[in-house]
């Protein structure tokens, strides 16, 4: 049985939409820090914003880099990297590059990872890659997630929540079945109640991203999909 701050010690509140504003993201902020959430995982144009609401907390600042589609450059994506942990994150979310998996070109993907991992570790922050497991195959999520591991990444996430579909229990079983031992998983995109969030917390995921954090903390049932 899950306490209402243990599941949010394991929340990457998500403040991702293209939409939302400065004041969006301060208010996310004292959301966190209130309610002991994990991380506020931010655009990277916020993160130094996110960084100043967040003194004094225990709550981590987490970028997205190559978001939402994956397709920048390597050198793009590491530049992006240095400096969102020059403006105060601690923790990177970034998405593979989801074309050049699907064409086979898995030596690119994992130097695409690579050139992230580098420079996070380098400053002591973790790194999350996202696989977008919407788009693929049971099999080409555990490669995608093996790519992961070789290149040095700390996580495995499902979902960026922007395509056509977040987390699934299938997903998940997969990434912890092919490097659960190794690495941590982290369910994202669609968990919008209690029970949803405590599910895949049960199966073995030690992060959840949620962007409708205070609904799903408070047994409601959130009406966005992120």
């Amino acid at each position: 049985m899950y306490t209402q701050a243990e599941v949010a010690a394991t929340i990457d509140h998500a403040v991702l939409k293209p939409e939302l504003t400065e004041e969006d993201v301060k208010v996310a902020a004292q959301m966190c820090r209130d309610r002991g959430v994990c991380a506020l995982c931010v655009r990277p144009s916020d993160v130094a914003l996110a960084r100043d609401a967040l003194t004094g907390s225990s709550t981590k600042v987490c970028a997205v880099i190559g978001f939402p589609h994956g397709s920048n450059r390597k050198e793009t994506k590491a530049l992006e990297a240095r400096l969102a942990l020059e403006d105060g994150a601690v923790e990177l979310d970034m998405v593979m590059n989801i074309g050049r998996f699907l064409s086979g070109s898995h030596d690119a993907v994992e130097a695409d990872i690579a050139a992230v991992v580098e420079v996070a570790h380098a400053q002591g922050a973790i790194v999350k890659v996202i696989l977008e497991t919407c788009l693929l195959r049971k099999d080409e999520i555990a490669v995608a997630c093996r790519i992961a591991q070789r290149a040095g990444a700390d996580f495995v996430k499902t979902s960026t929540g922007f395509s056509s579909g977040g987390a699934t229990p299938e997903a998940i079983a997969v990434m912890l079945d092919t490097v659960g031992e190794t690495m941590q998983v982290k369910a994202s995109g669609g968990i919008r109640d209690w029970n949803g969030a405590v599910g895949y917390l049960e199966q073995g995921c030690s992060r959840l991203g949620i962007g409708s954090t205070e609904t799903v903390l408070d047994g409601g049932t959130a009406s966005s999909e992120y």
